[in-house]
């Protein structure tokens, strides 16, 4: 397996893991310190604005090399790496990627459809909101992390 690859692998998904450490540790924490309009307008912007070319090539980015580093993993079962290869790629597929996908991003499209001005249980939609979408961030900070840290010790190998 290439250095540089397994390098890329090792960032790609540390970098996803501090992005989602910070939303699980305090981003969130402040927007419910707001007044529920402003933490639901303010957490509606975040989710157009995390739609950036640089966020959506690391997040992607990861998430492909881990299917190539799977299937290389696979392939290459006796290499001492290969393990941490396999394991590293699961969790951020699994953990990270997908509970995105399922989980998150599901929640995102129904706050990004509701309008402000016309509902009146905000303050309960946004305690549901907050309460499982960070349950699910916590799930993928950690399997971001663990990916990380897998992909470093493949590097080591």
């Amino acid at each position: 397996m290439p250095f540089v690859f397994t390098l890329l692998l090792a960032l790609g998904s540390g970098i996803i893991a501090g992005v989602f450490f910070a939303f699980s540790t305090f981003v969130m924490k402040a927007l419910t310190r707001l007044p529920h309009y402003n933490g639901i307008a303010t957490m509606q912007s975040i989710n157009i604005v995390v739609l950036n070319p640089w966020i959506l090539v690391i997040f992607f980015g990861t998430a492909l090399f881990s299917i190539i580093a799977m299937g290389i993993a696979m392939l290459r079962w006796n290499d001492p790496h290969a393990i941490y290869l396999l394991v590293g790629s699961i969790f951020y597929i699994v953990g990270c990627f997908l509970v995105t996908l399922a989980l998150n991003v599901p929640k995102n499209n129904v706050l990004a459809n509701i309008k402000l001005e016309a509902i009146d249980d905000a303050g309960k939609i946004w305690a549901s909101y907050v309460s499982t979408w960070t349950q699910w961030n916590h799930v993928r900070t950690t399997a971001a992390a663990i990916a990380s840290v897998c992909f470093i010790l493949a590097l080591t190998q």
